[in-house]
């Protein structure tokens, strides 16, 4: 037979579970709140304008965002040849949104690749070097960072960049990770 004492402490303990499963799931729901706050936010910003700046470039004519007079060489077929981009944003302008459709102008880095038929990416044609792109036209304009006759390349992202992202594209370009993507897809494009 079960004694009031026994039953009187099985319930007693029963609560304390009780007590205990609703704070660890207490915690936890306040975990996720705090993680889908608005600091997710930026990060779900970043990557909408990785993906825009990367496409933006991908369907661009290699003209639009050409270096030094580099253009992909005329194969004997009518199809234009992919272009291939690796892209890094260094930020954008204005800072405190979190639309992409607020953003007017970002600050970037951009490595294409032209992926003609059985081209490897060690020889291919290749487009980089600093980008600003002007998010408030459609399709987005694009405006490369690149030296003139009379002004050095640093001294030209200076003029053209923002100091805080002047001094990033003076030291940074792709991340290994956005490396190896675009490597993955130039090689799919390519053929290869």
């Amino acid at each position: 037979m079960i004694s009031g004492e026994s039953l009187s402490g099985w319930y007693r303990n029963r609560f304390v579970w009780v007590a205990v499963i609703l704070l660890v799931v207490s915690a936890g729901a306040v975990v996720l709140v705090n993680r889908a706050g608005p600091e997710a936010e930026p990060t779900d910003l970043q990557a909408q304008i990785v993906a825009r700046m990367r496409t933006t470039l991908e369907q661009a004519d290699p003209g639009q965002h050409n270096h030094a007079g580099h253009g992909a060489q005329q194969a004997a077929t009518t199809e234009k040849p992919a272009v291939i981009c690796g892209v890094r944003v260094y930020g954008y302008e204005p800072t405190g949104v979190s639309a992409l459709a607020d953003v007017q102008t970002v600050y970037g880095f951009h490595l294409c690749g032209v992926a003609e038929q059985k081209r490897p990416w060690d020889v291919a044609v290749k487009l980089a070097g600093p980008v600003i792109m002007d998010m408030s036209t459609d399709p987005p304009g694009i405006q490369v960072v690149e030296a003139t006759a009379e002004v050095m390349f640093t001294d030209r992202v200076r003029q053209m960049l923002p100091p805080k992202y002047a001094d990033l594209a003076l030291k940074e370009a792709l991340t290994e990770s956005e490396m190896a993507d675009q490597r993955r897809r130039y090689d799919a494009a390519a053929g290869l």
